[in-house]
């Protein structure tokens, strides 16, 4: 069973956010688990320099991954996956046999510990997404992903694929 973690710096989210996100994410069974953990966003104000922000949530970002995890970092720098492409990539990480945690970082982005530990930079859009919205995106993409693997009918072709 392979073992997906959204990983996260952020505060509290709306209702819509968690139930988007747990929306998807329950659907997800048999080979693949999609978990949520999130660590606190760290304190700013107009005296705190936003280098230092960042800082503290790379650290606990980092010791957030799963030892031996593939981590998959996502970014406006990163490379942009079709769904189809991440159908392939979550095929390839189910014979990887390790945990594949996807790093979210905070308004100010992720720190240099987390971009160096990543394994792929992924790109969902080139927009600046609300965080919650990127939550409940990647539970929906990887939920896509997934339901082509297991020929599932919510997925529908399209000429992009």
């Amino acid at each position: 069973m392979l073992r997906l973690l959204l990983l996260t710096a952020t505060n509290r989210q709306p209702a819509w956010v968690d139930d988007g996100y747990h929306d998807y994410a329950k659907r997800l069974r048999g080979r693949c688990t999609l978990e949520l953990k999130t660590v606190p966003l760290a304190r700013r104000s107009p005296s705190t320099p936003i280098e230092r922000a960042v800082a503290d949530e790379d650290r606990r970002m980092l010791t957030g991954i799963p030892p031996g995890a593939h981590v998959v970092a996502l970014r406006e720098q990163g490379k942009p996956w079709s769904t189809a492409e991440l159908a392939g990539k979550l095929q390839g990480w189910m014979r990887l046999g390790t945990p594949v945690c996807f790093l979210v970082g905070g308004p100010d982005g992720l720190g240099g510990g987390c971009i160096a530990r990543a394994d792929e930079h992924w790109s969902l859009s080139r927009l600046t997404l609300a965080h919650g919205l990127v939550r409940v995106a990647v539970a929906e993409a990887l939920y896509r992903a997934w339901s082509i693997l297991e020929h599932h009918p919510y997925h529908r072709k399209s000429e992009s694929d």
